[in-house]
């Protein structure tokens, strides 16, 4: 049986008192929210803080809005919350779809959107007990020095397995993070930093506090598809989002394209304005999953085959694109 490590829980009421507590326990603390993922690493003694601030008392940060420019969903709000939302539903399909396929019931009644955009890269190396990790000599990431997916890397190269995030980047999403040091904004794309050890820049004393979402424009299709071995409960193999015009004619027009589950940050699909302008048939879709296939390069860091995941790409990206194109208006 794994136990949890000891630690002092604290349970503030106010997003200023939770930063406090970060500033007063600074390098012995971590943030929970639905503790989906913190408390099971810290099972794995993956993290042993002293501390553990927990959010769910501050209200502030539950809550889905649209306003004129957009819509604004709170950190706290629960993945369940945002698969159930008639109002993503409608406006943000893609993020309600990956939103219900976030691990399984239980778990999305618990984990929120700032848990799951701020979720630790993972890797078969490295989400393992401790007995197991000490056992191989631990990796790059937790108490070693040798990665083992490969074998000469000096950077970590675990992978990001947020479903939200590679929506929400399609999408052109930022996110509102407050500190000792006030309020910043900053594009999710910014937000994700290529380093499996720390791969985003949100500063130890911060909090993600709101995810913001432009609103989309007229006829904007978008699309997601993930990946896995098992549908009902597991992480990414890999995901593809999508979100694209067309005009009358059917031409393509601004196209975004992200790819995760590779590396320590979702990975947006450059070079693509050569495909703008064209109509959106198979001929299309099969030079985009080309496009893709090239680009993208999966690592042994996730216990499925990185050769097959490659294959399958172009696959997922068509896939995507027809989910998008049929969707209702």
């Amino acid at each position: 049986m794994l136990t949890l490590p000891p630690f002092e829980y604290h349970a503030p009421t106010s997003l200023a008192e939770a930063l406090a507590l970060l500033t007063q326990h600074a390098g012995q603390v971590k943030l929970i929210a639905g503790g989906t993922d913190l408390v099971p690493n810290m099972k794995h003694r993956l993290f042993t803080p002293r501390h553990v601030v927990g959010l769910k008392g501050i209200a502030d940060l539950d809550y889905i809005r649209e306003e004129g420019k957009g819509i604004r969903i709170g950190a706290m709000t629960t993945i369940a919350a945002l698969a159930r939302s008639e109002r993503v539903q409608a406006r943000l399909p893609s993020l309600a779809q990956a939103a219900a396929q976030i691990a399984g019931p239980q778990l999305r009644e618990m984990g929120t959107l700032g848990g799951n955009l701020c979720l630790d890269t993972r890797c078969v190396y490295y989400n393992q007990t401790y007995f197991w990790r000490q056992a191989l000599g631990f990796c790059l990431k937790k108490d070693g020095t040798v990665c083992h997916v490969v074998k000469a890397g000096k950077k970590c190269v675990a992978a990001a397995s947020n479903d939200s995030a590679p929506v929400l980047m399609s999408l052109g999403a930022s996110v509102r993070i407050a500190g000792p040091r006030g309020e910043r904004e900053m594009p999710l794309q910014d937000f994700y930093l290529p380093d499996g050890i720390v791969n985003t820049a949100l500063a130890a004393d911060e909090i993600v506090v709101e995810a913001r979402i432009p609103a989309p424009p007229p006829g904007l299709k978008m699309g997601y598809q993930k990946v896995r071995v098992r549908a009902a409960i597991d992480y990414p193999a890999l995901t593809v989002a999508v979100a694209y015009q067309v005009d009358a004619g059917q031409k393509l027009g601004d196209l975004r394209l992200v790819v995760s589950a590779l590396g320590a940050r979702p990975h947006p699909v450059a070079r693509l304005d050569a495909f703008r302008g064209r109509p959106l048939g198979a001929t299309l879709k099969r030079e985009l999953g080309a496009a893709v296939h090239k680009q993208c390069h999966p690592l042994t860091n996730i216990n499925v085959d990185p050769s097959w995941r490659r294959e399958i790409l172009p696959v997922i990206v068509r896939r995507a694109l027809d989910e998008a194109q049929e969707a209702r208006a």
